[in-house]
């Protein structure tokens, strides 16, 4: 049971840190994805590499994970308002052609962040950009002015 008890307190505690290093770093993978990819390789390396050689342990942590992952994403697909605290909203970052500064402070961002994810997308200046929106999944978005 302590076993448990320590996975629960650990993926809670990454969630929680995983949202304060924010969305840009994290870029495709979903907060939960990220967690249950990391700390599984982790935990099976220490059930088979230190003092607790049980496969028994391996398979409590690994299924406590796992079971708070599918928990998780099953509760924030049933309360959306969950859903926001745990994995953000989307933010405006440039509206008509102009950076909301406030919005790129708040996510560590510049504007040539931003005007490097705009060539990747074929867009020459802040100018052609109606919206420019940080996706919760850390992705950058843009919608082009109409001509």
């Amino acid at each position: 049971m302590d076993i448990v008890l320590r996975a629960i307190v650990a993926y809670v505690f990454i969630i929680f840190m995983l949202r304060i290093v924010g969305r840009r770093e994290l870029s495709t993978l979903g907060p939960n994805d990220l967690v249950l990819l990391v700390v599984m390789g982790d935990l099976i390396q220490n059930g088979v590499t230190q003092a607790d050689y049980s496969v028994t342990g391996i398979f409590l942590a690994i299924s406590t994970f796992a079971m708070l992952a599918v928990a998780m994403s099953f509760i924030t697909f049933k309360w959306g308002r969950l859903q926001t605290v745990v994995e953000g909203e989307p933010l405006i970052l440039v509206q008509d052609g102009k950076a909301i500064e406030k919005n790129l402070r708040a996510e560590r961002l510049n504007v040539d962040d931003v005007a490097e994810e705009m060539r990747g997308q074929g867009i020459e200046s802040l100018d052609e950009v109606k919206w420019c929106v940080l996706e919760a999944s850390g992705r950058m978005s843009f919608i082009k002015k109409q001509s």
